[in-house]
């Protein structure tokens, strides 16, 4: 049976992590809606130095990325928050993260 967690890491860059953490500690409400009307919920970040681990819970993962893509609120927020990781959160491309391997639940 597939799970419907989905989870992966970033690293942050260092002159961003403050600001990174700060915006996570304090989301946009409209951005929070947005993810629950993709379908994402149980949506948690965890911190390790710069090193952030995300999980969240979607029965649907490339229709949420592609929600996501089209909203206004999250290019927003993305536009923001892309240039503090490491690498890139592009939706429109076609592995905009690397998700990590379910080996234990």
């Amino acid at each position: 049976m597939a799970s419907n967690k989905f989870a992966w890491t970033w690293t942050i860059k260092e002159e961003f992590l403050n600001e990174y953490v700060n915006m996570h500690l304090n989301p946009w409400p409209e951005v929070l809606e947005e993810h629950r009307k993709a379908g994402i919920r149980n949506y948690s970040i965890f911190q390790n130095g710069r090193q952030f681990f995300y999980v969240f819970e979607c029965d649907d993962v490339k229709a949420a990325f592609e929600y996501m893509d089209k909203s206004e609120v999250c290019r927003r927020w993305n536009a923001i928050t892309s240039k503090m990781v490491e690498g890139s959160f592009d939706f429109s491309h076609p592995n905009p993260i690397k998700p990590l391997r379910e080996v234990f639940y």
